[in-house]
């Protein structure tokens, strides 16, 4: 049984998922050491978490030239701490986890198949690291150690039991719920994203001018390169009531990733527009189109803009969405609590896991 363990978040959505795990984890005694790369809006949304910043990358190359040092900074940091088990989303964990001498395992939703160097980062962590856990949509075979759990990962924090979304978020954006529509932009400087485009400038300006015409518009945009064209549009809450902002939004346009899954679950129509989507598309998002139909996955970015403007001009399309959502959630686990009990219980949980995977559904 785990009574300490250190979790490596080094993105906004990593904090999400872990957030409501590590209380869980709290609750029932476990001692918990938080390390936190400083990455894009990370440090922004730590909240009440007091993480030690192990990390400060600002590229791909970045995070590759510095990964050696950054695991020795990790691994001093926790050697007084002696954890039972370390964990994470990415290479540092396993890495660290060995100079230490304790137990890892890996939580991951990007799938090799988008790139070479997601396949290269996990070949190099695969030997070393107990146990990798995907969710159960996630296409690729990661071998003998590779264990699908029936949940997706945005479930952690957007589940009705963890999320409650919050209605002042309309009076500080001056709107009324489902008469505002959400545009993202994403930065595409993740290891996943190598190689991957979205809306280009035109596109953008485009879209935003056509939502315009029916809905007042949002634009999130990741990085400080924003247009000037579009700095009058943007999103001005705070970054953490994104959520509340999604859940009431009546229509989510994006070419992100993760902020596409979190607004289809959250019942709000969604329009993904990027050059993953295709036949080597991840898992997530083919099931959320596929099986429940919250999702609408588009490379094209003028069938995009299309689309959007089509459910822009929608009175019903919401109501919709959020009947399908309920498909969803009686589907899946509750992955905040199986992670709590995968965790606390570590190794027995990964012995019990791997004989019957069936073991997961006590946490519908």
């Amino acid at each position: 049984m785990v009574k300490k363990v250190g979790i490596f978040i080094s993105t906004p959505a990593q904090f999400h998922f872990y957030k409501n795990i590590i209380d869980g984890l709290e609750r029932k005694g476990v001692e918990v050491r938080v390390l936190v790369r400083d990455y894009g809006e990370t440090l922004e949304i730590l909240d009440r978490y007091d993480g030690y910043v192990f990390s400060k990358v600002r590229s791909n190359w970045d995070r590759i030239y510095k990964l050696p040092a950054d695991v020795l900074r990790a691994r001093r940091y926790l050697s007084d701490f002696k954890p039972d088990l370390v964990t994470g989303f990415e290479i540092y964990a396993p890495y660290t986890a060995k100079l230490l001498g304790s137990r890892s395992f890996v939580f991951y939703d990007s799938e090799p198949r988008v790139n070479r160097l997601l396949s290269i980062q996990i070949r190099a962590y695969l030997p070393i690291v107990d146990a990798i856990l995907t969710p159960y949509a996630f296409r690729d075979n990661l071998g003998h150690k590779h264990l699908r759990v029936r949940s997706f990962k945005e479930l952690a924090y957007l589940h009705p039991k963890y999320f409650v979304p919050d209605a002042d978020v309309l009076d500080e954006l001056g709107v009324e719920e489902g008469e505002f529509a959400v545009v993202r932009f994403n930065a595409f400087d993740a290891a996943h994203d190598v190689g991957v485009s979205g809306f280009g400038l035109e596109d953008k300006l485009r879209l935003v001018k056509r939502l315009e015409r029916y809905v007042d518009v949002f634009v999130s945009y990741e990085g400080s390169n924003v247009p000037p064209e579009l700095r009058e549009y943007l999103l001005k809450t705070n970054k953490s009531k994104i959520h509340s902002v999604l859940y009431f939004a009546k229509l989510l346009v994006t070419d992100t990733q993760t902020m596409a899954t979190e607004a289809a679950i959250l019942g709000t129509p969604t329009v993904r527009c990027n050059k993953f989507v295709g036949e080597k598309d991840m898992g997530n998002f083919v099931e959320l189109e596929k099986n429940f139909g919250l999702l609408l996955n588009v490379k094209n970015p003028k069938k995009a803009i299309e689309l959007a403007e089509e459910i822009a001009q929608s009175n019903k399309v919401k109501q919709s969405w959020m009947n399908k959502r309920k498909s969803l959630f009686a589907e899946c686990i509750d992955i905040t609590e199986f992670m709590v009990w995968f965790i606390e219980e570590y190794p027995d949980s990964l012995d019990e896991f791997s004989r019957d995977d069936a073991v997961q559904y006590r946490f519908r």
